[in-house]
């Protein structure tokens, strides 16, 4: 079993922390880390698609329009200058939808002058685990999160 199929295990045995809201698609989920604070996933519910063209058009529309919802709740939750989206999959082939609210100085010195992808502030930095919620504070997070995903929906 993949990490995102973990995952949503997790969720479906009500174990999983980070768990926001079940979509028709996929799960909510706020992210583990949060150096870009609001980070947010949406993990499709199954494992069959590697790619969204293997979707059929229905369910990859639906996928797009859920992830879309997830991305303005997130930026209306917790603020953004810019989202940023990622699905990539190289290291976790299963579709699932990266949602990072931006702000300008967000990855320091790194990058053009500050400017640039997550992916070039350093992971070890990203990942560190200073970088991770507490319980209270995750709470409130998912609060905000569900509440704004609600409005649109």
């Amino acid at each position: 079993m993949c990490f995102i199929c973990d995952r949503i295990e997790m969720i479906k045995n009500g174990e999983n922390p980070y768990f926001v809201k079940e979509l028709r698609t996929g799960y909510a989920v706020i992210g583990d880390n949060q150096h870009f604070y609001g980070y947010t996933l949406l993990l499709y519910k199954n494992h069959k698609y590697t790619e969204l063209y293997q979707m059929n058009m229905d369910e990859r529309l639906e996928f797009m329009k859920e992830m879309t919802i997830v991305a303005q709740a997130a930026a209306n939750a917790f603020g953004c200058d810019k989202m940023n989206y990622e699905l990539l999959g190289m290291g976790e082939a299963h579709l699932h939808w990266h949602l990072y609210p931006r702000r300008s100085g967000d990855i320091g010195d790194y990058g053009n002058h500050g400017i640039g992808p997550v992916w070039w502030y350093p992971m070890e930095k990203m990942y560190a685990d200073d970088n991770r919620p507490s319980n209270a504070e995750l709470e409130q997070m998912k609060e905000k999160l569900r509440v704004e995903i609600a409005k649109l929906l």
